[in-house]
C-alpha cells in the first residue's frame, strides 16, 4: 500500500482529481453570481404583437388591377425580448404580397403574406395568413359627367336652369369588371342652405353602378367645376297712385303723379299672373299746397321681392273758395268782351303753358327687356350673363321721348379683361342725346368659363 501511494501515478491521479473539483467549484460560483446579477447567458424568450402593419403589393401596375388585399395586418413576433423591442420600435421589416410574376393569370386567387427584412433570430406569425384577391386587366375609359343638386333647396318662386360642368368628361381607370359596371358618373353640388342665387363651385366626381353603389376606381380629374344658374320670374307693372283721405278746405288736388311709373316684381309665375299694378295710397288730408313725397311701396304677400321699395309722388294743388269748391258750376250769359278784359284773360292764361312746359321737362319713359350685349369675348372663353335683359327709364321732354324706340338704346358689357370666374361688371349705356337715363342696377353678373379643347 505504501508503495502504491508513493508512486508517481498515484500523485498524478490525485492532482488531476483535485484540479477537476476546483474547476467545477469555480464555474458553479460564477454562474450563481451571474444569475444574482441578472447576467444569465441564456436569453429571455418573449412574444410581441405589432398591429396595423402596412401591406405592400408587388404587381404590374401599368396593366393590372389587384383588389382584395387588406391595407394592414397584425404581426406576432417571438424571440429575445431585446430583439422584440427593437423590431417593434423600428418597424424596419415589411409585409408584402408578391404578384409580380408576368405569367400570373386573371381572376380570383389565394395568396399568402410574406415578411422581409426581419431579424433571423425572430419568428413571425401574420394574421391573417392569406388573402383572397382578384386580378383584373387595367382599363381606362372616358365618361361624360352629369351634375346634380338637391332641387328641394330652391327657395319659393326661384327656378334653376340645367347645371353645367367643366370639363364635361373625365377619364376613369380601374379593373375591367368595375369599368363595365359603371352606369352613372355624377358630380354632386353640395348646397347647405336655400338656393336664391347662381352657384359656381367645385364638385367631387363619383362613379356609380346601376344600384347607385360607389365603385372602386380612379377618376381623373377627381373634381369638376359646376355652375348652376338660379333666377326668379319677373314682371313689370305700373304704379297706380290712389288718393285717400279728404283734402283740406280751400285746397283742390289737380294732379298726382308718380316717378318711376313702373316697378319690377319677382316671384312665381302663377303669382305674377294675378298682378297688373301696384296700388300706392296717397293721403291728401294733410296737403296744404304743391308737395313732393317719398312713399313706401307695399309688396304683395305672393311676391318675393321688388326692384324698388319707394317711389316719388308729386302732388299739384290749387286754392279755391270754400263756397266755390262746394257750389255747382254756374253757366253765365256771354257778354261782349272789352279789350281790357281780353288783355286780363291773356295775362291769366300765360302761366298755364309754362306749367305744362315744366311738367314736360320731367317726363319719363320706361323700356323693358332691353338686350344686354357682351363685347370683347376672347376666342378661348365663353361668357354667360346672369340676366341678359333689363329695364331702363329715360328722362326728358315729352316730344323727345315720343321719338325714341328700343332700337335707339344700346346696352353693352365689356368682358375683354375678365379671367375665369364670376364678376360684377358695369353696364355701358348709349341713348339719344338730350335725355337722361336710370337703371335698376348699373352692373350685371358675368360668368367666364374656358372653352373645352377640341380633341
Amino acid at each position: 500500500m505504501d508503495k502504491f501511494t508513493n508512486s508517481a501515478w498515484f500523485m498524478r491521479i490525485v492532482a488531476f482529481a483535485l484540479a477537476a473539483l476546483l474547476f467545477i467549484s469555480i464555474n458553479f460560483e460564477m454562474e450563481s453570481d451571474k444569475k444574482s446579477l441578472g447576467l444569465s447567458t441564456a436569453p429571455e424568450i418573449s412574444t410581441e404583437t405589432i398591429e396595423n402593419v402596412p401591406v405592400e403589393v408587388y404587381y404590374d401596375r401599368e396593366n393590372l388591377v389587384v383588389s382584395g388585399v387588406p391595407e394592414t395586418v397584425d404581426v406576432t413576433l417571438k424571440g429575445a425580448k431585446s430583439l422584440l423591442i427593437n423590431a417593434k420600435n423600428q418597424r424596419d421589416f415589411k409585409v408584402y404580397v408578391d404578384l409580380s410574376d408576368p405569367a400570373i393569370s386573371m381572376g380570383d386567387r389565394t395568396v399568402t403574406f410574406k415578411i422581409s427584412d426581419l431579424n433571423e433570430k425572430l419568428v413571425a406569425t401574420i394574421d391573417p395568413e392569406y388573402a383572397e384577391v382578384n386580378v383584373q386587366e387595367r382599363v381606362t375609359k372616358e365618361f361624360s359627367v352629369e351634375a346634380e343638386y338637391n332641387s328641394s333647396l330652391l327657395e319659393e318662386g326661384y327656378t334653376a336652369g340645367q347645371p353645367t360642368v367643366s370639363p364635361k368628361t373625365v377619364k376613369i381607370t380601374g379593373a375591367k369588371d368595375a369599368i363595365e359596371q359603371i352606369s352613372y358618373v355624377k358630380a354632386n353640388l353640395e348646397i347647405s342652405k336655400g338656393l336664391n342665387e347662381t352657384v359656381n363651385s367645385k364638385a367631387t366626381v363619383k362613379a356609380l353602378d346601376r344600384d347607385l353603389n360607389k365603385l372602386d376606381v380612379t377618376i381623373e380629374p377627381s373634381s369638376v367645376a359646376v355652375s348652376l344658374k338660379v333666377s326668379i320670374p319677373s314682371k313689370t307693372v305700373s304704379i297706380a297712385p290712389k288718393q285717400t283721405g279728404k283734402a283740406k278746405d280751400g285746397i283742390r288736388i289737380t294732379s298726382i303723379s308718380v316717378d318711376p311709373k313702373e316697378v319690377t316684381l319677382f316671384g312665381s309665375e302663377t303669382s305674377l299672373e294675378k298682378i297688373d299694378e301696384i296700388n300706392l295710397p296717397v293721403n291728401i288730408s294733410k296737403i296744404d299746397g304743391d308737395t313732393e313725397l317719398e312713399l313706401d311701396l307695399n309688396k304683395p304677400d305672393s311676391v318675393q321681392k321688388m326692384s324698388l321699395g319707394k317711389a316719388q309722388v308729386k302732388i299739384r294743388t290749387e286754392k279755391v273758395d270754400v263756397d266755390e269748391e262746394n257750389a255747382e258750376p254756374v253757366v253765365e250769359e256771354e257778354e261782349p268782351e272789352t279789350e281790357q278784359k281780353q288783355e286780363e284773360q291773356v295775362v291769366e292764361e300765360k302761366p298755364e303753358p309754362e306749367e305744362e312746359d315744366e311738367a314736360a321737362a320731367i317726363e319719363s319713359k320706361t323700356f323693358n327687356n332691353i338686350q344686354i350685349v357682351p363685347v370683347g369675348i376672347r376666342d378661348d372663353q365663353d361668357a354667360e350673363l346672369e340676366s341678359d335683359v333689363t329695364s331702363i327709364t329715360l328722362l326728358g321732354e315729352a316730344d323727345d321721348l315720343k321719338k325714341i324706340t328700343k332700337d335707339d338704346i344700346n346696352l353693352t358689357v365689356d368682358v375683354s379683361n375678365l379671367d375665369e370666374g364670376t364678376h360684377d361688371v358695369d353696364l355701358a349705356v348709349k341713348v339719344p342725346e338730350g335725355v337722361e337715363w336710370e337703371l335698376d342696377s348699373k352692373t350685371v353678373s358675368v360668368t367666364i368659363t374656358q372653352k373645352d379643347e377640341e380633341t
